[in-house]
């Protein structure tokens, strides 16, 4: 892509609405490119593209024909900014970019862009270990994916272990394995660790596995069913019988994976459904021929954008870093078809095709798609309103002035002080926000074992010092309407303090105390220079706080387990300058423990793979000065 051109913009007028864009138009030709629209305060309101900013432009400049969100947004401009391009699919790419960085008001917006899990069979290992993989795809090996979840890997790899006995152990427990584990007495590994099973046996049980990942699992169920056969004239009743097994497997994995397309081998399946203004869109994954889940997202409609708007969005967002497959099945046809096409196969490095079906398999598969869009934004609609009765209830409880459209809550978790961490989870009218969770590792910083005080002050100074610097007007959605802390009378005096020392005392602040017999049920809650009270017993609203409050000591415990558990598994090699993850598993696979590592000489260590005389030297010299 060749460099855009410098944006553009005019000098600051009194002109808005109308009158603004026209303005702007004398100044264009009829290149492409991208233009931004910017209310009053110079936020961005809009990022469009245009094969031809001119007329793409002018079409605003009208004052009538247009939509009620589009003439919402015409009369918020007060400038605008251009950036031309040599292409329109650069504009298109680069308008995407801009979309993901400012994240405008009147933009369709994807908000969940994680990416998605694959299956790795790796090529650097005698006994391949089959493993879940997500991320870049830095080891050499077979990747087979996307999934829509962990879930759905985790049901594969299950799978497959039963029917291809592949082992899933790391290589640092299979190095140093002297019996089989459990896994080989239940049949879901073939023991490789201790040479139950040949090179060149279980290269081919590697083999049918990506032959069933590929889609070719009728061939191996024939070819394992001639072996049976084979073994029973020669009387090897027992293997005979360990394949009967694997084929009995084999079939219960077929049956078990639902809707298998025969005429569609690799394609994403992509159904929007869109109601009051809310929509849904779900997606299936099939590769092979195979269906490897579905995931629905809820992109922000851009304050009313239409189908084909919103459908574009999402392909160009969703797409962005993820590697389209050979076809994307829709439910609706886009505006740039043609253009999103060509963007998508640039970033495939091969044709990708765009296809609307009307009959037949494909538009079957796009109902099926659209039935569960349709039904999970039912459900999601109905969980939103229930929510915001709740946040109604809230605030009629608490004394606020408007339901909070962001609750943060706080706890912390730690044995007599060790492992210390903060925990803070968001909930709001979509419920759990868990995208927008936080942990907080308690430096410690002047704080004594258990000074539960300390620890609140250090994470509430490190959340708030951060919003403070980067959104000091409080412009964004990340500013807390209400904070939940898990304590009573002192917690909440401590934590109004701290609040009023960062110079942010307008967010209410309500503490939820175990109170009488430390009972579920009977909770008290303390609000800064207030007496505490209680909420009936049935009352929605306290179990709504219930739920909040449990979720955040989920959360706390759970991230406190996590750093209990690798501070329990750190090794003397963790600290050694110049030894990272790859170079401590070398050394762990080549010695077997980090104890005989600290005993090898420097001759040993230099026989380790990416061990150098230098880091040797090092190695010797740090784990002998103990």
């Amino acid at each position: 892509m060749s460099e855009p051109s410098p944006p553009q913009a005019s000098a600051t007028s009194d002109l808005r609405g109308h009158a603004c864009i026209a303005a702007h138009v004398k100044q264009l030709d009829g290149s492409p490119g991208v233009y931004r629209m910017l209310n009053e305060k110079s936020e961005v309101l809009y990022v469009g593209k245009a094969r031809n900013l001119r007329a793409r432009v002018s079409s605003y400049a009208r004052p009538t024909g247009h939509s009620a969100r589009i003439a919402r947004m015409i009369s918020e401009t007060s400038a605008m900014m251009f950036l031309t391009t040599r292409t329109e699919t650069e504009a298109l790419l680069l308008e995407q970019n801009l979309i993901k960085q400012l994240k405008p008001r009147y933009n369709v917006l994807l908000r969940d862009d994680k990416s998605f899990p694959y299956i790795l069979l790796p090529k650097d290992h005698a006994y391949p270990q089959l493993r879940k993989h997500r991320g870049r795809r830095s080891v050499k090996g077979s990747y087979f994916g996307p999934f829509a979840s962990a879930g759905a890997v985790n049901r594969t790899l299950n799978q497959l272990q039963r029917v291809f006995l592949l082992r899933n152990c790391a290589d640092s427990v299979f190095n140093s394995r002297t019996r089989p584990c459990l896994l080989y007495q239940i049949k879901r590994c073939s023991a490789p660790c201790v040479g139950y099973i040949s090179e060149a046996d279980y290269a081919g049980l590697i083999a049918d596995a990506e032959r069933f990942l590929s889609g070719k699992s009728t061939k191996i169920q024939a070819q394992l069913a001639e072996e049976m056969a084979k073994a029973a004239d020669a009387m090897e009743f027992e293997r005979a019988a360990a394949l009967r097994d694997r084929i009995r497997a084999l079939t219960q994995v077929q049956q078990s994976q639902g809707v298998n397309p025969r005429g569609v081998s690799e394609a994403d399946v992509i159904a929007l459904h869109l109601e009051k203004g809310q929509a849904c869109v779900q997606v299936f994954f099939i590769r092979a021929n195979q269906s490897w889940g579905n995931r629905d997202f809820y992109p922000a409609t851009g304050a009313g954008a239409e189908e084909p708007e919103i459908l574009e969005a999402f392909l160009g967002q969703f797409y962005d870093g993820k590697e389209p497959p050979r076809q994307v099945i829709l439910s609706h046809g886009i505006e740039n078809a043609d253009l999103m096409g060509q963007l998508l196969s640039e970033r495939a490095g091969r044709k990708v095709e765009l296809l609307v079906p009307q009959r037949g398999e494909k538009a079957e598969l796009v109902e099926n798609a659209a039935r569960n869009a349709r039904e999970a934004l039912a459900m999601r609609m109905a969980s939103s309103a229930a929510q915001g009765r709740m946040l109604e209830g809230l605030a009629e409880a608490f004394g606020l002035e408007a339901p909070p459209a962001r609750i943060e809550v706080y706890d912390n978790s730690h044995i007599q002080g060790t492992d210390a961490v903060g925990a803070m989870i968001v909930a709001g009218r979509d419920g759990f926000l868990k995208s927008q969770y936080r942990k907080f590792n308690i430096r410690g910083d002047g704080i004594t074992a258990g000074d539960d005080f300390g620890m609140m002050k250090e994470v509430l100074t490190r959340r708030f010092e951060r919003l403070l610097k980067e959104d000091p007007d409080r412009m964004g959605e990340t500013w807390p309407d209400l904070l939940l802390i898990d304590g009573g009378a002192g917690q909440i005096s401590a934590v109004a303090g701290i609040m009023a020392d960062l110079g942010v005392d307008d967010i209410p602040v309500v503490g939820v105390a175990k109170g009488i017999d430390r009972d579920a049920g009977k909770e008290e809650f303390h609000r800064p220079g207030k007496r505490p009270f209680a909420l009936r017993h049935n009352d929605p609203v306290l179990y709504f706080v219930q739920r909040l409050r449990d979720e955040a000591h989920r959360f706390a415990i759970g991230t406190h387990r996590a750093k209990r558990a690798k501070s329990v598994s750190a090794s003397p090699l963790d600290d050694i300058p110049g030894v990272g993850p790859g170079r401590k598993r070398a050394l762990l696979a080549h010695f077997g423990s980090a104890k005989a590592v600290s005993r090898a000489g420097l001759a040993d260590l230099q026989a380790v793979e990416g061990i150098s005389e230098a880091l040797a030297q090092v190695i010797h010299d740090h784990l002998n000065a103990r």
